[in-house]
Formats: structure tokens, C-alpha cells, sequence
């Protein structure tokens, strides 16, 4: 996010309703790959492995795309509710829909 007179992007702090969803959906992150661990699911660890770190330390445009790439983890055909329990899905994905509604919320309020 661009400041228009600077083009400098604000920090994480300046976004607190989105830090906290972020932080949130990361520790949701971290449950399910634990999960995807305990089942020996390596499409899933490689596939949703990076996105925790990058929703806890990363910058909005960062945030973003993570939460994209989380939520395409829910498709129609392949589904990581396939391989890992509700248990650790349902969290991940309630957490990632409120993250990138906030985001909106967010983008129409500029």
C-alpha cells in the first residue's frame, strides 16, 4: 500500500485490524501444518509451509498474496479438506476469509 505523495508503504503497525487477523490466521497456519505433519501430507507442508511466517513478519502487499495462496487451498477439486482434519482446516480457513475481509474493508476505506 502506497502512500501517494512518498510511495513508501505503511508498516504493519499502522494496520491494526489487519496485523491482528494476520497474526491470527498465522498461529491458525501453524496448527495446520502441524497436522499436515502428523499425517505425513509433504503436498500440503510444501504447498502452505511459508505462508505463517510470511502472514506474521510480511507487508501488506506480502499479506495479500499469502492469504490468496491460503484460500486457493480450499478449491473445488482439490482440497486440502481432503487430506487434513476439519479440525485444523475449518480454523485455518475462517481465520484467511476474515483476514482478506478486513484487507477489502481496508482497500475501500483508501
Amino acid at each position: 500500500m502506497a502512500d501517494a505523495s512518498t510511495g513508501a508503504r505503511a508498516a504493519r503497525h499502522e494496520l491494526p485490524l489487519i496485523d491482528e487477523r494476520a497474526l491470527a490466521a498465522a498461529r491458525a497456519g501453524d496448527r495446520l501444518l502441524d497436522a499436515a505433519r502428523e499425517r505425513g501430507s509433504e503436498r500440503w507442508l510444501r504447498e502452505l509451509g511459508a505462508i505463517p511466517d510470511v502472514l506474521r513478519d510480511g507487508d501488506l502487499v506480502d499479506v495479500r498474496r499469502a492469504a490468496a495462496r491460503a484460500r486457493s487451498a480450499y478449491g473445488p477439486k482439490d482440497s486440502v479438506r481432503d487430506a487434513l482434519p476439519p479440525e485444523a482446516t475449518e480454523p485455518f480457513l475462517e481465520a484467511i476469509d476474515r483476514l482478506i475481509r478486513e484487507i477489502a474493508r481496508h482497500d475501500r476505506s483508501r
